[in-house]
């Protein structure tokens, strides 16, 4: 019996070594597992992520519009009397000087009225000459009591009448000197003429056709486009006024347009003109910008894609865009510490130059910013920085 109790006892120890040596086999494993797990997944704390220095430079800020080109001036070409056109002097589409003869209107009806008014201004002449005659023999016979106070009165008053008479038919005669010489349609101002409005032949004048062709100045061109009220508020934030010529800055608001075919035109315009007034209907105003165009490149009428320089800043802190992240917070970037730590910093963005923005607040120039990798990070966390290779390439 009691060979049986130490058997027994025996088989119940080796069953607990068995357990035993079974739960450290699995231990063993567990760690293994754990281990290669680990090994093959690295802690957050040696993360490695590109870093470069946030840049400090000047910087200029645009903003972009889409404007359209106008003449600098567009007169349209009228007859100013009746009658039928008989010859175009001009070819459509040429350029043309100022004063430059373009069309003639049939003048024999003019002729025949300057010529009228011409004979009554002689007639008139004449009659005024023998009323001096008539008055220098009747006053010394007055003065000799040989003629009456009537008869010097009456001479006095002929003489006066012919005077007057005179003045009338020269002002006839220059009206209508005046008006056959706009039988003569001349251009107003140099520049490009369009194709004419009347055929030859064509009643034309106030009454009947009277636009007959359009001249264009465009050596110099105006390019009209809209801002924002916004707009306008962030230039005053930054004491710029649109418009104004800012004797205190060395820069002016100039503007840069895009042709047609992507390129950028080479001349820049100045900013002449602002409306003082929001139009309630779109929530902008108006501006306006001259542009040289020695070449006649741009069109009147065509649009564009505007460039307009609203401010200069100087010794900025600007970032890359990609290294910015924006949530409910506001915007944030992370910073490498001296002693690899990261830090989350919220920062106060400005304008956007390409792709970079610009920081007002919350990083100062040189301080190393994560670029790279930063979607795995936490504040506070120790990382490997690596110099980015933008940063290398500058």
């Amino acid at each position: 019996m009691a060979k049986r109790s130490i058997a027994l006892s025996l088989s119940k120890a080796a069953k607990i070594a068995i357990l035993c040596g079974v739960a450290a086999i699995i231990a063993g494993i567990v760690i293994a597992v754990c281990f290669k797990s680990s090994a093959s997944h690295p802690r957050e704390e040696g993360a490695i992520v590109s870093v470069e220095p946030a840049e400090v430079r000047d910087v200029n800020i645009y903003g972009e519009y889409v404007g359209r080109i106008r003449a600098q001036q567009f007169v349209e070409v009228r007859a100013r009397v009746e009658g039928y056109l008989q010859k175009m002097l001009f070819k459509e589409g040429s350029f043309i000087k100022k004063d430059q003869t373009l069309f003639i209107i049939d003048p024999t009806i003019y002729s025949a009225r300057v010529n009228k008014a011409a004979a009554q201004l002689n007639k008139a002449k004449a009659i005024a000459v023998k009323a001096k005659r008539d008055l220098d023999r009747i006053r010394p016979l007055y003065e000799a009591n040989a003629a009456s106070q009537l008869d010097l009165d009456n001479a006095v008053a002929a003489y006066e009448g012919a005077t007057a008479d005179v003045a009338v038919c020269q002002a006839d005669l220059t009206q209508a000197q005046l008006t056959l010489g706009y039988t003569a349609v001349k251009s107003p101002i140099s520049g490009y003429i369009s194709q004419r409005s009347a055929d030859i032949g064509t009643l034309v004048g106030p009454s009947a056709q009277s636009l007959l062709a359009t001249v264009v100045k465009s050596d110099t061109v105006r390019v009209d486009f809209s801002m924002t009220a916004l707009d306008y508020l962030r230039s005053k934030s930054r004491n710029v006024t649109i418009g104004e010529d800012d004797k205190e800055r060395d820069w002016k608001s100039t503007v840069t347009i895009t042709l047609a075919d992507g390129k950028e035109y080479p001349f820049k315009g100045v900013v002449d003109f602002a409306d003082p007034q929001v139009d309630p209907k779109t929530g902008t105003f108006s501006v306006r910008a001259e542009m040289p165009n020695p070449d006649h490149i741009l069109l009147p009428g065509e649009f564009t894609k505007v460039k307009l320089l609203m401010d200069v800043r100087d010794s900025v802190v600007v970032v890359p865009q990609k290294a910015l992240t924006v949530d409910k917070g506001g915007a944030f970037i992370f910073v490498v510490r001296p002693d690899s730590v990261v830090e989350k910093r919220f920062i106060e963005t400005g304008p956007e130059i390409g792709n970079e923005i610009l920081v007002e607040r919350g990083l100062a120039g040189g301080e190393n910013i994560v670029t790279e990798g930063f979607h795995k990070l936490r504040h506070g966390i120790k990382v490997t920085p690596v110099e980015s290779e933008a940063s290398a390439k500058k």
